[in-house]
C-alpha cells in the first residue's frame, strides 16, 4: 500500500565551472529517464543564487520503496552516467512530505492580493 505522503529526494549537485549550460541541457535531454518512471511524481532543477555552479534537484515519488527500486536500476545508472561528466561533487537528502500549503500566485502584486481579499 502506497503512503499518502510523497517521498522527496533533494540532490545538491556541484557542477564543474564552465559546464553549467551543458549540464542544464543534458539534464533536460535525459530527464524522462526519471520522470517516465511510474512512481515519479515530478522533478525540478534549480540553480543556486548563492553558490556558483551549484544546482538542486528535487524529485517527488509515490513512496520510498519504489524510489529505492529506481535508484538501484540500470535505468538510473545510465541516467547518472550522462550527467557525471559535469559533476564535481554533491549530496543527497531524503524526506517525507508531511504537509503542503498551496500558494495564491494568482495576484501579480501585493496590492492586488490585498484588494482581492
Amino acid at each position: 500500500m502506497a503512503s499518502a505522503e510523497p517521498f522527496r529526494v533533494l540532490l545538491r549537485m556541484q557542477v564543474k565551472r564552465g559546464c553549467e549550460e551543458q549540464f542544464e541541457k543534458t539534464w533536460l535531454d535525459v530527464g524522462d529517464a526519471v520522470t517516465s518512471h511510474p512512481a515519479c511524481l515530478g522533478q525540478w532543477l534549480s540553480r543556486s543564487r548563492d553558490e556558483d555552479s551549484v544546482y538542486y534537484i528535487i524529485s517527488d515519488w509515490a513512496d520510498e520503496p519504489r524510489f529505492r527500486e529506481f535508484e538501484t536500476s540500470e535505468r538510473h545508472r545510465r541516467h547518472r552516467e550522462q550527467l557525471h561528466p559535469y559533476r564535481s561533487g554533491g549530496s543527497m537528502a531524503t524526506m517525507t512530505v508531511v504537509a503542503h500549503l498551496p500558494g495564491s500566485a494568482t495576484a501579480t502584486t501585493h496590492r492586488e492580493w490585498e484588494a482581492a481579499r
